[in-house]
């Protein structure tokens, strides 16, 4: 038995990345050509709702928004993607590929690259985890993008989803409970815990945690 690099869960599959981790990552990078299309509606910076008292200001605004046009940009998403998709070929010694065209298009292509050997990269590459990582980053910075959130609505740890899957792996995401909020929801899986069932949780939690303290 193994251990996940990405959740750091014990995998019986003897593979780098456990299979949760890897069906997430490939949604995560399919997502990503529709999130960067998304992200051209955000291009133009916020109106300011103040009032100043100068009727010129001191500095002329940025027609655009810095933080989404470095995402879009050839160093943003496309950049990450690419880097990635030459360190697989590079392991695996295949001949690098030549990027071409728009950004978008080349962005589609590394994806599609990277999607192409996701059953090598769970299964056989060392550098699996930070990669996974690595894109469930980006896809975490583009969301941020859509829906910004304030700090403190993190949250407070619980600890680690029990929920169980098909195939017998436990889910393993970090779960939260968020200001305001009555109900445990799983970020990852998507299952709940009301109120009723968090002695239940906290006895399943503590098992799990032991079973893997156990288990390394």
């Amino acid at each position: 038995m193994t251990q996940c690099l990405l959740c750091e869960q014990p995998d019986d599959t003897g593979s780098y990345l456990c299979p949760g981790c890897t069906k997430a990552t490939i949604v995560r990078l399919e997502c990503l050509p529709a999130l960067y299309d998304g992200l051209a509606a955000f291009l133009a910076p916020a109106a300011s709702t103040g009032h100043e008292r100068s009727s010129k200001p001191a500095h002329a605004p940025l027609p655009v928004a810095g933080a989404v046009l470095d995402l879009r940009g050839p160093g943003g998403m496309v950049g990450v993607v690419e880097d990635w998709l030459s360190s697989v070929h590079d392991a695996r010694r295949m001949q690098q590929p030549a990027p071409g065209g728009s950004v978008e298009a080349r962005l589609k292509a590394a994806v599609n690259g990277l999607l192409a050997n996701m059953p090598w990269i769970s299964v056989s590459w060392p550098q699996a985890g930070t990669f996974a990582e690595e894109i469930r980053e980006l896809t975490k910075s583009v969301r941020s993008i859509f829906s910004p959130s304030a700090p403190t609505e993190r949250g407070t740890r619980v600890g680690r989803c029990p929920a169980e899957f098909a195939n017998g792996l436990i889910c393993g995401a970090e779960l939260r409970l968020k200001p305001g909020e009555r109900v445990v929801t799983c970020e990852w899986c998507g299952c709940t815990y009301p109120p009723a069932t968090w002695v239940g949780l906290k006895l399943l939690i503590d098992h799990d945690e032991r079973t893997a303290q156990d288990a390394a």
